[in-house]
Formats: C-alpha cells, sequence, structure tokens
C-alpha cells in the first residue's frame, strides 16, 4: 500500500554564523488521480492540487498536492482501492458500484473507499458525424466507449439495452476522448460516447474545426435506463456549448465525486476537504465546471461513508447535524 510520503527541508538560520541552527519543515505529498487531458477531470486536478498547496493548513507541515493523469472513474477506484493513490474523481455510479461490489466490481467490493465530498454533474454528451441525429441512427456505425470495463464502457451497453439494441449492432471503438475526437474528425470514427464536464476541450477542439452533432439522450429509453441507474438525472447541454451546436439537446449527467480511502489520515482529509470548498471560486476561473462545485451540494450523490475527516468540516459547516 502507498504511504503518505514526507521529506525534511532543512533551511539555515542565522547569518554569518559559523554553525548555524536549522529547523526542519515536513513536507507531505498528496496526489490525485484524474484522467485523461481531453477532459475536465485533469485541468480541474490540476488547480485543486494547487489550491491545496496553497491553502490547506496541517499544523505546521506543508502540505504539497499533485494532480496525476489517469484514465478516469473506474481506474481511479481500482487505485484507491488498492490504496495507490491518496485520492481520487470518480464518477457517483462507478463509485457506488465499486463500494458495494456490483457490475464492474463484481466479486471484487471495495469497503475501504471513503468519499470527501461531491464535485459537479458530468454531461453524457453523444458526439456524431453531421447526419446522425438519434440513437438509433448508431447501428452499424462504429461508436468509441473508452477502455473495456470502464464507466464509459459499461453506459453504452445500458443505453444499448434500454433502446432494444446490443453491442453487436455497432462496431466499438476504444478510443479515449482525445482520440475519438481525433477520429471523428479525420473520418475513422462515426460517433463517440463522452461524459465529462461541460465544454469538455476535446470537444471544444473538434467543434471548432469539424461540424458535429450531438444527439440527444430522451424519452422512454432514457426512463428505463434511470431505473436501473439512478445516478443518472436529465439535463440539458446548452445551445452554443460548441461551435454549431445551436440548440438545446437534453441528455443524461451524472456527478462527479471527490474520493479517497479509508488509511488516509484524518488531518489531512479535513485540510483537503476545506481547502476545496473554501476556494470553489479559484477553479471557477479554471473551467465553467468549477463554479458547480458548493459545500451546499457536497452531499449530492454520495452512496458511500464519509471519510471522518471530511465529515468533520461539514459538521462545522452545518452541512451534517
Amino acid at each position: 500500500m502507498r504511504k503518505l510520503k514526507t521529506i525534511l527541508v532543512s533551511a539555515a538560520l542565522g547569518v554569518g554564523l559559523a554553525a548555524g541552527a536549522a529547523q526542519a519543515q515536513e513536507r507531505v505529498f498528496f496526489g490525485i488521480a484524474t484522467g485523461g487531458t481531453g477532459g475536465t477531470y485533469y485541468p480541474l486536478g490540476g488547480m485543486l492540487a494547487q489550491v491545496i498547496s496553497n491553502n490547506a493548513d496541517l499544523d505546521g507541515k506543508k502540505l504539497s498536492a499533485t494532480a496525476e493523469t489517469g484514465n478516469a472513474s473506474v481506474a481511479n477506484a481500482g487505485l484507491l482501492g488498492r490504496g495507490d493513490i491518496e485520492s481520487a474523481f470518480v464518477a457517483a455510479d462507478i463509485l457506488d458500484s465499486a463500494y458495494k461490489g456490483k457490475n464492474q466490481f463484481e466479486g471484487k467490493a471495495q469497503k475501504n473507499l471513503r468519499a470527501l465530498g461531491a464535485l459537479y454533474p458530468e454531461t453524457v454528451q453523444l458526439v456524431a458525424q453531421p447526419g446522425l441525429d438519434s440513437f438509433t441512427d448508431l447501428e452499424d456505425k462504429s461508436v468509441s466507449s473508452g477502455s473495456p470495463g470502464s464507466g464509459q464502457w459499461q453506459l453504452l451497453g445500458d443505453l444499448l439495452n434500454a433502446h432494444g439494441m446490443s453491442r453487436d449492432d455497432v462496431n466499438e471503438d476504444y478510443s479515449s476522448f482525445s482520440q475519438s475526437a481525433e477520429k471523428i474528425k479525420d473520418g475513422n470514427l462515426d460517433a463517440s460516447l463522452i461524459t465529462a464536464g461541460a465544454p469538455t476541450a476535446s470537444i471544444v477542439e473538434l467543434a471548432n474545426g469539424h461540424d458535429i452533432s450531438v444527439i440527444p439522450l430522451t424519452g422512454d429509453p432514457i426512463k428505463k435506463l434511470q431505473e436501473t441507474q439512478p445516478y443518472y438525472t436529465s439535463t440539458v447541454l446548452p445551445a452554443g456549448t460548441y461551435k454549431g451546436v445551436d440548440k438545446d439537446v437534453e441528455t443524461i449527467a451524472v456527478r462527479a465525486i471527490w474520493a479517497t480511502h479509508a488509511d488516509l489520515p484524518e488531518d489531512i482529509a479535513y485540510a483537503v476537504t476545506k481547502a476545496l470548498y473554501e476556494n470553489t471560486e479559484t477553479l471557477g476561473k479554471v473551467h465553467v465546471k468549477g463554479k458547480e462545485i458548493s459545500v451546499e451540494t457536497a452531499l449530492e450523490s454520495v452512496s458511500i461513508p464519509l471519510h471522518p475527516g471530511a465529515e468533520k468540516y461539514f459538521r462545522e459547516k452545518g452541512v451534517i447535524e
């Protein structure tokens, strides 16, 4: 299991003294597993790391946070389950499945997972070539769902099932957000399922140089999906989010959760939770989704136990009585 790393930084005290006194400051390193560079996890994670490093108070210790690229929710839950990282961003449905041992985690429940708090809603964006306007238009088309076993992969299967289709009805591709955007631009992919805070960097870049369609996810099939996947709520991708998308698009969203594991010391969990929820304005300057993070919504879609350090902070703020 990965342990929190510490180093001693010595500072010479006194000027012109042959044998100056020295003072050591303990530095604690705190990692945040995010996602690929084409999504929202990575830029927000980078700014969160900076916010923590600049603001977290750890009783005289220096808390240095770093954001690490990753393979998003399923992989991040696995990292936390093994204690290989101090914290990670995980979609609410994946975090619930990991803790309870469901779906991709069947027989592998990660009971040591703990929540630090909810972040923002991630929008499910089914980005496609122009002319593909409904989910059923994807029959016999190439569709990227991300890595096998990932949250995206699970969601595509659930969406296909809800529409009376199966994976055999599409030509499945396993590219990342950025890779799938490049393939759509080059005409080598028909559609990609991307769940991320909107606007998403890879889609912005794609839409600026290539016409796209964002397929609505609504109606009876989505109501059917929500019966088994209650963490997916209906939402709207506003017109103008991307170049050429001139009308509101009805779709679904799932909230991102900041999670950790039970072995994280309580004082560190308290310090990083406080640093996040008391500096949300800074996060909002990096990405519009940062503006949607607030202490008032910090427990939305959180279905696993809170870390005691986070719970202490939320009690102080009156979120928990």
